[in-house]
């Protein structure tokens, strides 16, 4: 009810719109029936970074602000295979994230943090699989129902060969390890989500709103092809799928490209087989858009974040980050993550805008534009499965051309004049330095260093020798990986050992 004695009903219709229902397929109108008047979105906070010690700080700061979720941001060095002790690490530990080189950092990360109260979002591709295990190796240390533990890896390597780079394996392998880990979860952690589908990243690189929008769904329709190849059933593994949009400033567009998203997902999940309506729900993570964020009057970017996430919760995310204020300039300060958190907070309590399922439908415009970009969208999907798949859409560079195509005409339009940046090409002003840097200092290395060494003191080089040479083995014939990498974490190898085992089979893509 509002403050002026208005009721509001749980789901808004009008005869001259499709008679469709929210929780029903094809899930336009939202994943539930009751959206967030039965639950609000889980509201995470990506951080991570320096190391495990000062990440586990923040994140019992954020827990303690009222996030709902944890998301863990890893460096550079942890994301693409390697120790902190490797010469390509050299400036890149715990910059852009937290780093982990072994179970014993993963320990620190999440002390006093139990793993089967909370859910933790990992955005992580090439050592998914590693990070996975180090999850799993820690919760059963913690006593933990494995079948209760929930959470979600990216694990999306077809969008790092498309627009962000942080690949190990070539593509045929990296599927692969995915296919294994759904093989895996399914049976083991039937709680977890297997994979995020990302758009995020993709939309980061430059792309439109339709390329995010079918580039993202024509890579899922490539796993899902792929894990019904390895035999595994879509109507299990379909269930613990999930996705990763970005939220951009046009309000309405946005909104409409996340109702699109979940109708053409049903769709094509249909078509490729699924029976059951939870294996053909999309279910998604929302991110703010970071490409959005100015260095120029920072402090507008709380302004740009709350629309992008307003977009989000309109359109009916599951899960949603907001990023700091700060972020063109510096990883986000306490404050610039609390205001961050604050937001999604305001917007959830304050606005009103939760109290109806999918509050906008029926508009003509959002209406109108979710039925274009749903169309711009499958001629691009078309056009992709023309060429035989996402994977040769990749492979010939046709995704990233488009991708390409697209950022060099925006910033075209930024520069001309004829798309406004407030506070970069309009309405400027002189500002004094920005001065509330969260500043890594480079001996964070050495710190990790020390650790390794120590750790390779204490381990069992034997037992660490005979887990690598098993890992070896199971990737060169059709063993699922997972319990192999689960067994060699445990026994305390390094995240950059265990890749290197794979890397000595599978190589690495060019």
């Amino acid at each position: 009810m509002t403050e002026s004695g208005i009721e509001i009903k749980p789901v808004y219709s009008t005869h001259d719109t499709k008679p469709e229902m929210p929780g029903e397929f094809p899930f336009t109108r939202g994943a539930t029936a009751d959206m967030y008047r039965g639950k609000l979105w889980t509201m995470r906070q990506y951080a991570g970074f320096s190391t495990a010690e000062e990440s586990n700080k923040r994140y019992k700061y954020l827990l303690g602000q009222g996030t709902t979720g944890l998301s863990v941001a890893f460096d550079l060095p942890t994301q693409i295979g390697y120790d902190s002790d490797h010469e390509l690490s050299e400036g890149e530990v715990g910059k852009a994230g937290v780093a982990i080189d072994s179970l014993r950092d993963m320990e620190v990360l999440f002390d006093g943090i139990p793993l089967d109260s909370i859910t933790t979002s990992m955005t992580i591709n090439s050592t998914a699989s590693i990070l996975l295990a180090l999850y799993i190796a820690l919760a059963k240390k913690q006593g933990a129902d494995l079948k209760k533990i929930s959470g979600t890896i990216q694990n999306d390597l077809l969008k790092e060969y498309a627009a962000r780079g942080t690949y190990i394996y070539p593509p045929k392998a990296s599927m692969r390890i995915i296919t294994d880990i759904f093989e895996f979860c399914a049976k083991e952690v039937p709680k977890w989500n297997t994979i995020s589908i990302s758009g995020y990243h993709i939309r980061e690189a430059g792309s439109t709103a339709v390329q995010e929008l079918a580039f993202t769904l024509a890579n899922g329709k490539a796993y899902v092809k792929a894990a019904i190849e390895k035999g595994l059933d879509i109507n299990v593994f379909g269930k613990r799928l999930s996705f990763f949009f970005n939220a951009h400033n046009n309000l309405f567009q946005e909104v409409a490209k996340f109702r699109a998203a979940r109708r053409m997902w049903a769709k094509m999940m249909k078509e490729l087989g699924a029976t059951d309506p939870k294996a053909m729900m999309l279910r998604f993570h929302t991110q703010t858009g970071g490409s959005t964020l100015t260095a120029q009057q920072p402090t507008n970017n709380i302004v740009r974040v709350t629309l992008q996430a307003l977009s989000a919760v309109l359109g009916g995310t599951q899960s949603l980050h907001t990023n700091g204020y700060d972020e063109a300039l510096t990883l986000p300060t306490e404050e610039a993550a609390r205001i961050a958190l604050r937001s999604q907070q305001i917007i959830a309590h304050e606005s009103g805008v939760v109290d109806a399922v999918d509050p906008l439908a029926g508009s003509f415009f959002i209406e109108s534009i979710t039925d274009e970009l749903e169309a711009k969208a499958w001629e691009y999907i078309n056009k992709i499965d023309s060429m035989g798949g996402a994977v040769q859409a990749i492979e010939s560079g046709f995704m990233q051309n488009e991708i390409a195509a697209a950022s060099y005409a925006y910033q075209r339009s930024v520069q001309d004049g004829t798309r406004i940046i407030v506070g970069v090409n309009k309405f400027e002003m002189e500002e004094p330095p920005f001065d509330k840097h969260l500043v890594i200092d480079d001996s964070i290395r050495a710190l990790q260093i020390a650790k390794i060494n120590k750790l390779k003191a204490d381990r069992n080089s034997e037992k660490v020798k005979q887990c690598l040479a098993d890992i070896e083995t199971a990737a060169k014939g059709n063993s699922n990986l997972m319990p192999f990498i689960i067994e060699a974490v445990e026994n305390y190898c390094t995240l950059g050992e265990v890749a290197d085992a794979m890397r000595r089979v599978f190589g690495e893509y060019k």
